[in-house]
């Protein structure tokens, strides 16, 4: 297995986040809407949007995922920018729930389980700041529960955690062919994860727990 900056080369096949022959520049991507009354939201990045989407959409009171780009500067970026260190962003998940049904503090467990939060150069064969893991928080209560967490998935883990909690920043939504990756393209979904040795690391870190 060959290595590279977006991805690894496994029998052949190139397997990277975002690198799909159907892929095509935008003129620029648009912030997420405002959330409606009685939702709520969580802002992760797990490395490659892709992988991180499928575990949220199995939970109950989850109401929907939306792969994008946050904690950057830059206005309206596109996914050529991102990924070619264009611009300071990270890829994310904004996840928009219901409180009533889904507590935070669960798809922070969800969260954990599904990353490598003692890789600091980005997420399992993709390297780069913008793979990097990260927990976006938007108020102090968030603030306190991902600290929480953090510091309890470093005791599971016997491990120093680089995942870092960060300010909320605009949450800009990814190109359409980015959203539901997982159910638009399986084949090359399932190359990737496997040639990415994504789903393997996790059984390595969490075992039973692992994310996948």
């Amino acid at each position: 297995m060959v290595r590279g900056l977006f991805g690894a080369i496994t029998m052949g096949v190139l397997v990277a986040c975002g690198a799909t022959s159907s892929s095509t520049a935008a003129a620029g991507t648009e912030a997420a809407p405002p959330l409606e009354a009685g939702q709520a939201e969580a802002i992760f990045a797990g490395g490659c949007f892709w992988c991180m989407e499928k575990p949220f959409d199995k939970l109950d009171g989850v109401l929907s995922t939306t792969s994008g780009y946050t904690g950057g500067k830059e206005l309206r970026p596109t996914y050529q920018e991102v990924s070619y260190h264009r611009t300071t962003h990270y890829e994310a998940l904004r996840i928009v729930y219901d409180p009533q049904k889904v507590s935070y503090d669960r798809l922070l467990e969800v969260f954990w389980h599904n990353v490598d939060p003692t890789q600091a150069d980005g997420q399992f064969c993709d390297r780069g700041e913008q793979y990097r893991t990260g927990i976006f928080t938007s108020d102090p209560a968030e603030i306190a529960q991902a600290e929480a967490s953090k510091a309890e998935a470093a005791q599971v883990l016997g491990q120093a955690i680089v995942t870092e909690v960060l300010p909320a920043a605009t949450f800009w939504v990814a190109e359409e062919y980015h959203q539901d990756f997982y159910k638009k393209s399986p084949a090359h979904y399932s190359r990737y994860r496997t040639g990415c040795g994504r789903d393997r690391r996790l059984e390595q870190l969490w075992g039973d727990s692992a994310g996948h």
